[in-house]
C-alpha cells in the first residue's frame, strides 16, 4: 500500500509518499514527472510515524538546519543507475553545488569506466523521486547555468537560497 501526506513549504504545497516503512516520493505541486513512481493507487493518511518524521525533517530544513538524508529510511524507485546518482546527489554537502558532468566523471571512476553521460546523469537527476530530501537542486551546468529542475527553475533558487548559497552568479534561460 502506498500512503500520501501534504506539507505547506515555502516553495509551495508538498505531497509526501511512503510505503508506510519509508520515504518513497516528495514532490512540489505541479512538479513535473509528479508522482509518476507510484505503482498503484495510493490512500491519503496522515497519522503514520515516517510522516511525522519527514515533516519534522522538512521543519528544521526550512527553519535553516541542515538535517542529513540519511536521517530519514528513503526507498526511491527507480534503476540501478538512477539509484546509483541520487546516493551521489545525497553526498553533496549543504552550501555547496556540483555540475552534471562532475557527478558522471565519479560515478565512471567508481565503475572503472572511461566515462558516463553527463546527459544520462541529468535524466536520472531529472526524475528524483524524492525532491528536496535527495537534493537535486544542489546540481547546476558547468558554468553556472541553472538547467532543468523538475521543480521550476523558480524553486531551486529558493531552495539554494535556502541553503545559504549566494546565486547571484547563477544564470537560466527565462523563456
Amino acid at each position: 500500500m502506498i500512503y500520501l501526506t501534504e506539507y505547506p513549504s515555502p516553495v509551495g504545497k508538498l505531497t509526501i509518499a511512503s510505503n508506510g516503512k519509508s520515504i518513497t516520493g516528495l514532490w512540489i505541486e505541479g512538479q513535473k514527472y509528479f508522482a509518476d513512481t507510484l505503482t498503484e493507487t495510493p490512500v491519503m493518511k496522515n497519522d503514520l510515524q515516517i510522516f511525522f518524521k519527514a515533516k519534522s525533517w522538512l521543519n528544521g530544513y526550512f527553519s535553516g538546519e541542515r538535517p542529513s538524508p540519511y536521517e530519514l529510511p528513503l526507498s526511491p524507485y527507480g534503476s540501478e543507475f538512477r539509484k546509483t546518482v541520487w546516493q551521489y546527489l545525497c553526498e553533496i554537502p549543504y552550501g555547496e553545488t556540483t555540475t552534471y558532468g562532475a557527478i558522471s566523471k565519479k560515478i565512471a571512476s567508481k565503475q572503472g569506466r572511461p566515462s558516463v553521460s553527463a546527459q544520462a546523469v541529468g535524466g536520472a537527476i531529472g526524475h528524483n523521486p524524492i525532491s528536496i530530501i535527495i537534493p537535486c537542486h544542489r546540481v547546476i551546468g558547468a558554468k553556472g547555468n541553472l538547467t532543468g529542475y523538475a521543480g521550476g527553475i523558480d524553486k531551486k533558487l529558493m531552495l539554494l537560497q535556502i541553503e545559504g548559497i549566494n546565486t547571484d552568479s547563477f544564470f537560466y534561460n527565462k523563456k
